[in-house]
């Protein structure tokens, strides 16, 4: 009897590639933008990838969205965190970890239904809104957030594969922003190929980025996905601090060499509210002096200090399956 995994592989195939016809068209061009020279398109190649969903408190996610129009995906009453990690190998800005954390939206004026977002993912604008993303590098900071919008900043990261696991930790200011361990899935291979929405708050607007990956990878659901979430007190992730986020991740994956494409083309609201009161209080990120002065460096801070994360609770007492 055929496996699930053998018998979605087929199907996963025919998948057509999400790369926009346009990233095609502009190959082998060349762009200067504020001063950072890219070969078009803006890619990546050979990049491990991990990440993991986690199920949060719907309500709480909300309350951190800033303007009108997001609204926390819904799957079975709870809302997702999604932790990503990419360490890019190969890129026009060098080599970099992002480590992003981010809670999924779909982006609208009405409420989505549950779950049917996933089946129609640009009818419901299917995204994720980024709330924190600690990088390697300043270029990758003044690239990020000066071009795209997104709430990057430079801070001690590290991306570390074993036989059975894969971890990455960041560190800001001597503090432990977050330490995320997955439990490499079994292999499968499965042909990957996906688009993903960036939705990041700057300068009081809310900008909209969007990246397309391939690649070969190991995913697992349910009780077969295991992985271990700290949260510490760099202030970062103090938003995240009151989502009550779950022991159990709805999904594991470990891609140990994508291939991914960020559209040049992005897109901007400005972040509104009934009232000016209310406005003038809105989470819109940044300002533009954030990224004034930024320099294109390449250099790496120290790794995160790994004895800054707490050892895992004993079997039995909220425990993932995984020790550090």
């Amino acid at each position: 009897m055929k496996t699930i995994t053998q018998l979605i592989t087929p199907l996963l195939k025919l998948i057509p590639s999400p790369v926009p016809r346009r990233q095609h068209q502009l190959r082998s061009h060349h762009a200067r933008v504020d001063g950072i020279p890219y070969l078009m398109p803006v890619n990546s190649d050979d990049s491990p990838v991990l990440m993991a969903a986690f199920p949060i408190n719907k309500r709480a996610a909300a309350a951190i969205l800033p303007g009108r129009e997001m609204r926390p995906f819904s799957i079975g009453g709870k809302g997702l965190l999604v932790v990503t990690v990419v360490n890019y190998k190969s890129t026009d800005i060098g080599k970099y970890i992002e480590y992003s954390l981010a809670i999924a939206i779909t982006h609208g004026t009405r409420p989505a239904p549950p779950l049917l977002p996933l089946l129609f993912q640009k009818t419901f604008k299917l995204g994720q809104f980024v709330v924190d993303l600690p990088v390697s590098t300043e270029i990758s900071v003044k690239g990020g957030k000066g071009i795209w919008g997104m709430p990057k900043h430079q801070a001690n990261l590290d991306f570390v594969v074993t036989d059975t696991s894969v971890s990455a930790q960041y560190d800001q200011d001597g503090q432990l922003g977050c330490y995320i361990e997955i439990e490499r899935p079994e292999p499968a291979g499965l042909p990957l190929k996906m688009a993903a929405s960036n939705y990041c708050a700057f300068r009081g607007m809310l900008w909209k980025s969007d990246i397309y990956f391939e690649a070969k990878g190991d995913v697992a659901f349910g009780a077969q996905a295991k992985a271990r979430l700290v949260l510490g007190d760099a202030p970062g992730v103090a938003p995240l601090k009151g989502l009550n986020v779950s022991d159990k991740p709805l999904f594991t994956a470990w891609l140990p060499e994508a291939h991914g494409v960020l559209d040049d083309h992005y897109e901007a609201w400005f972040l509104t509210a009934p009232t000016e009161a209310e406005a003038d209080v809105i989470r819109g990120g940044d300002m533009m002096d954030s990224v004034v002065g930024l320099g294109q460096g390449q250099d790496w801070l120290e790794p995160p200090d790994r004895s800054r994360v707490p050892a895992a609770e004993p079997a039995g007492a909220a425990d993932t399956g995984i020790r550090p």
